[in-house]
């Protein structure tokens, strides 16, 4: 199978140039098709006619190629990251493209019953994962970490309200880092989510998860 040099991606992106990989058959535009497809109508992951796992896969059979994403990258250096738009799936899903700036990432936060399948698509990402605070305490305590890992280009992460809360950054001091992802259902964006002190557990709300709207 041949090689292909990635071309060098849009000015001020922070990525690295020039690295090289294969050559993808089964590009974005084919993920985001085959995702409209299998969702459909039905309400997303947590629907019983929905498989997380089939959507985890169709992920990972994605390779990533700047030359699909590069048109949605935007990115605010005054941000932790920046939330960008590509599909929003009959209302029941979103897909977006989210760019971490170095050193920085998200609060520790739920995902407000939704589910997130994450692909790493340029760069690294370190996602600890902690377990839920007791909801019935109005003092929780210390959230207590359940894993934590590195991921890494083309890597596939999931999480759901069912595993645990989690924080996800970039830890390059220079690089920005890129992840795909979607959530099924769109709860946070709709109606809110919470993050969580790491030292209290306590929670407090977040009206929206915002993004940049896509530009056609």
């Amino acid at each position: 199978m041949s090689y292909a040099v990635i071309p060098t991606l849009p000015l001020n992106t922070g990525l690295s140039p020039g690295y090289k990989h294969y050559t993808p058959q089964y590009n974005l535009e084919d993920l985001v098709q085959d995702i409209k497809a299998h969702l459909g109508e039905s309400g997303g992951i947590s629907s019983a006619d929905v498989d997380n796992e089939y959507l985890i896969s169709l992920a990972k059979k994605y390779i990533s190629d700047p030359n699909d994403w590069a048109r949605y990258f935007y990115n605010d250096p005054s941000k932790a990251y920046t939330r960008n738009a590509i599909e929003n799936i009959n209302q029941k899903a979103n897909i977006l493209l989210l760019v971490w700036n170095p050193g920085k990432g998200s609060p520790i936060h739920d995902h407000a019953n939704a589910h997130c399948i994450m692909k790493i698509l340029a760069g690294t990402l370190q996602e600890t994962v902690y377990d839920l605070p007791d909801q019935g305490s109005d003092c929780p305590g210390p959230l207590d970490i359940k894993s934590d890992s590195r991921h890494t280009m083309n890597d596939v992460a999931y999480i759901s309200d069912d595993i645990g809360l989690h924080r996800v950054y970039n830890p390059s001091s220079d690089q920005v880092a890129v992840s795909l992802h979607l959530y099924t259902p769109p709860n946070a964006a709709d109606y809110g989510y919470n993050i969580y002190n790491e030292k209290t557990g306590k929670a407090s709300f977040v009206p929206q998860a915002h993004s940049v709207p896509r530009k056609e």
